[in-house]
């Protein structure tokens, strides 16, 4: 309630003339914590609360600008207080993409998602972002026997299946080192993608609001960017086609990505020219993302007593198993993946018995 507080005087002082209310919004797997302020107008705002002693608020102002340049729509920043900790934020509204994706409406708001990525990626230079390098790969990939195998699963590697996991983690990483580098949101999903509506007139800034209108109305909004870097061009449609909360039917996924990959060659951008190599890219990727999803979420569950990600691992799992069985580099993981398998249902048989 302190915080909550420091928020109302910070609001206060910046709008003395103005009565508001202040409302959650929503909160991440982070610290950071979101409160909608509403105006007595109508008019809405969005406070970021991330403590100072747990976020940094830089890293967000910094992607922010540089995706904003880029036409993206992310929350426009009105004011900061960085030593409090708080951002105001344009309101991006309540609708996200998981919310709001079935049958009907999937290709249009998919094909709005991917329009804003070839903007985002037309964007790119080197240097403005931190790169997905080896060792930032590497220190993902390794969330995977430390927490999801030895700490979840309770399970203890042999030598011989380590020495096949590091077999095809270089694989891996020989593949997503190898693809052109492009700004990569890192999280770009059904969760922090928004449905565009029409804004309230007094939310917008004055002098851009014909522009900040057609963007409300064409783009999804984009959360959660802070963690952007600059590497694999392909890793950002892994993040929003293999899912981790909302699962499609393979077709349609394939569908959508040889639209992206169309419009992509078309506005220059360096995908593979063989659609198959582009999608052999996707699927490495993929795989390098679902093993650091398992892990994350262990973790979330683990150290941070988070247990609503777990409902979603066999999700990730079934997409990791899917590559693996596809792709020759992968096999030796799939291997391991069914070996754990029998442990586990192994040491349940034993547990019931005893």
């Amino acid at each position: 309630m302190q915080r909550q507080q420091q928020i109302t005087d910070w609001l206060s002082g910046l709008y003395p003339q103005q009565e508001f209310s202040l409302a959650p919004a929503s909160a991440d797997a982070s610290f950071r914590r979101y409160f909608r302020a509403t105006f007595a107008d109508g008019s809405t705002k969005v406070v970021m609360d991330a403590p100072p002693q747990h976020e940094d608020c830089k890293p967000f102002l910094h992607v922010g600008r540089l995706f904003e340049a880029a036409g993206v729509h992310v929350p426009h920043v009105y004011a900061q207080d960085l030593e409090l900790g708080f951002l105001l934020l344009s309101d991006l509204g309540n609708t996200t993409y998981l919310q709001a994706l079935d049958a009907d409406s999937a290709s249009r708001l998919y094909g709005a998602a991917t329009n804003t990525l070839i903007k985002l990626q037309l964007s790119s230079k080197a240097n403005k972002l931190p790169p997905y390098d080896e060792a930032l790969l590497r220190r993902e990939l390794n969330l995977f026997p430390e927490w999801y195998i030895a700490k979840h699963l309770g399970v203890t590697l042999s030598e011989k299946q380590k020495a096949k996991l590091e077999e095809v983690f270089k694989r891996i990483l020989s593949n997503n080192l190898a693809q052109p580098c492009v700004y990569v949101h890192r999280d770009f999903h059904s969760r922090n993608l928004m449905v565009s509506e029409p804004p309230h007139p007094n939310s917008l800034p004055g002098v851009e609001e014909a522009n900040e209108k057609e963007n409300f109305l064409t783009s999804p909004g984009v959360l959660d960017f802070q963690d952007a870097v600059y590497g694999p061009i392909t890793y950002d449609l892994a993040s929003l086609f293999k899912d981790a909360y909302i699962k499609w039917e393979e077709a349609e996924i394939i569908d959508w990505l040889i639209r992206y990959w169309e419009k992509a060659r078309k506005a220059g951008l360096p995908v593979r020219a063989d659609f198959g190599e582009f999608y052999r890219d996707y699927e490495l990727v993929g795989a390098q993302r679902h093993i650091k999803v398992l892990g994350i979420f262990a973790r979330l569950y683990h150290r941070d007593g988070k247990s609503g990600y777990l409902k979603d691992m066999p999700r990730v799992m079934e997409y990791l198993h899917k590559a693996c069985e596809r792709y020759i580099d992968l096999k030796p993981l799939l291997n391991i993946l069914l070996e754990l398998n029998a442990q586990i249902q192994q040491a349940n048989k034993e547990g019931a018995a005893s």
